[in-house]
């Protein structure tokens, strides 16, 4: 039975992934090309200029071992970037990456990092667009853990509004999730509170995002003992501006993949959980969601992949994990690094490095995105070359980064990442105009407005409709698959359908309860009868009799 389901999946696979490969359809670009090692990306934009931006990344120059965080200034929205690949703030040789980013009311850059030469964690602030710097500030002198963050609360009308929040985990036992924060824009620091004390297992991460109501909420993992994977996930928040938390150290299991990735070069991944927060002002506004990357515990399956937990009610309570990548379950294929982020219409939006349309020894980035708060999903690629991760020359020797970004500005998303396909690990980007490339539903579409929506009504017993958008005529394939592959039902093959709003009636007489997929792949003809471009789209449904 085990082997007649990896072929039945094998064979799904073949016939084309859940998000098809759309070529060249984002442009990247290498936001500051240069010859020195940059990896684990963040930005932040400037609350009063949306076409101010600033990025950074730990940066090694592999011909001196000199190590920074990289300094990436946009003026214009992100189409061109100016800067260098190192902070010039004394102390200059204690600079060790784990870059934390803001950017103030006021245009200051703020940087946080680890230190090099001497433990701790450090800060900085420029004035003048991070062409010069502070004199570094000591926020602890303590080791921390490489994987702490920043944030700012941006909120008008919080009463915290333009405070300043950094978050750690302190490596000296019990090992619990430290914050500091500054009011008044990076120049000082408080010293750290524990927002956990006394954790049953060491911590990990400390994911920290500010609401709208200036409340703020921060999430890491909780170890098990070597080989430290991340057995649950802990959650903390504050009301008062960072003075004192309400914690759980327990609100839902999860089995982390943090290790190696055998099938790229052995590279140090980790499923540490990461917060956002819908700031919309829509349908689910204040809605909290964390995502980790997982493996061997249901929703994910036996390979890693990515999962999504949401809470309605302030992180009191937690739904169980929801799989976003939507590729068959235990296919082999490996999703891992998600950044998330919530826009300006509620979309939840993920990004993450996958090899569904790949060898095993590569990735591109996929991007998923959910309109209805994580019940449904629809993904596409945004790289538009694909790379073979591995160990970058300087770092430890499994270590090519640990995370990459995301960031929602306006109606535009840029999603940032690291690769090696210029030659050596550089940061690069893509930008996703949800304007264009997100109908009103929310679903992602193919230019120009090829939409396929969800069924109606989902769930369904017996009969359901499937909804087409068309921008032309095209010739439409739609084909019904259950959850091991098998196709039960063709409602048009290569069928010639005119433009618009077309709809599928999809009868499951004979079939049983449960989860299918459809598929939807629709052919543009050129002037001359051949083929001009296929697009696909895959969406789930449920038949409840």
């Amino acid at each position: 039975m085990k082997t007649r389901l990896m072929v039945a999946l094998a064979v799904f696979a073949c016939l084309g992934s859940f998000s098809a490969r759309l070529g060249a359809q984002y442009t990247n670009m290498r936001i500051f090309p240069s010859a020195v090692t940059q990896t684990e990306p963040v930005a932040a934009v400037s609350p009063v200029d949306p076409l101010l931006m600033f990025a950074s990344a730990v940066t090694i120059n592999t011909s001196n071992a000199f190590k920074s965080e990289g300094v990436y200034v946009s003026t214009d929205g992100g189409l061109h970037w100016f800067g260098s690949d190192s902070c010039r703030g004394a102390l200059i040789v204690n600079h060790g990456g784990d870059p934390g980013i803001a950017i103030t009311a006021s245009s200051r850059f703020v940087l946080n990092h680890i230190g090099y030469i001497f433990p701790g964690v450090y800060s900085h602030y420029s004035t003048d667009l991070g062409t010069t710097w502070s004199n570094a500030y000591t926020l602890t002198s303590q080791q921390p853990e490489d994987k702490g963050t920043t944030t700012i609360d941006n909120m008008s009308g919080s009463l915290f509004q333009g405070r300043l929040y950094s978050a750690w985990v302190n490596l000296v036992v019990p090992y619990p999730v430290v914050v500091s924060y500054s009011t008044n824009e990076g120049v000082t620091w408080t010293p750290p509170t524990a927002v956990n004390p006394a954790p049953p297992a060491r911590c990990s991460g400390g994911s920290i995002r500010v609401g709208r109501d200036g409340r703020v909420y921060v999430c890491w993992a909780a170890m098990t003992a070597a080989p430290f994977i991340e057995d649950f996930a802990g959650f903390a928040s504050s009301t008062d501006g960072g003075a004192t938390w309400s914690f759980s150290q327990n609100i839902f299991d999860m089995n982390g993949i943090n290790g190696t990735l055998a099938a790229k070069s052995n590279i140090r991944v980790n499923g540490l959980p990461q917060i956002a927060i819908d700031n919309s002002h829509g349908a689910h506004n204040g809605w909290l969601y964390i995502v980790t990357a997982q493996q061997n515990l249901p929703p994910a399956g036996g390979d890693p992949d990515i999962v999504l937990y949401r809470s309605t009610n302030g992180g009191a309570a937690w739904s169980p994990g929801i799989r976003v990548n939507q590729d068959p379950l235990n296919n082999g294929k490996i999703q891992y690094f998600p950044a998330m982020e919530i826009d300006s219409s509620g979309g939840v939006n993920i990004i993450f490095c996958d090899d569904r349309n790949t060898s095993s020894d590569s990735a591109e980035v996929i991007l998923a995105r959910s309109g209805d708060a994580g019940i449904t999903w629809t993904e596409r690629v945004i790289s538009d070359h694909r790379f073979k991760p591995k160990p970058i020359i300087g770092g430890s020797s499994t270590y090519q980064g640990d995370h990459l970004e995301l960031l929602a500005v306006g109606s535009k998303l840029f999603a940032f990442w690291m690769d090696d396909y210029a030659g050596l690990y550089q940061i690069w980007l893509a930008i996703v105009d949800l304007a264009t490339d997100v109908s009103d539903d929310g679903a992602m579409g193919i230019p120009s407005n090829f939409t396929v929506h969800q069924n109606h009504p989902n769930p369904f017993n017996p009969t359901t409709t499937i909804e087409v958008n068309l921008p032309r005529e095209m010739y439409v394939t739609l084909k019904v698959y259950n959850v091991l592959g098998q196709e039960v039902a063709t409602l048009a093959d290569a069928k010639r359908v005119a433009a618009g709003r077309q709809e599928f009636r999809f009868h499951a007489h004979g079939l049983m309860s449960g989860v299918y997929f459809y598929r939807v792949t629709a052919e543009a003809t050129t002037s001359n009868g051949s083929i001009g471009g296929a697009f696909t789209a895959v969406k789930k449904m449920l038949l409840l009799k």
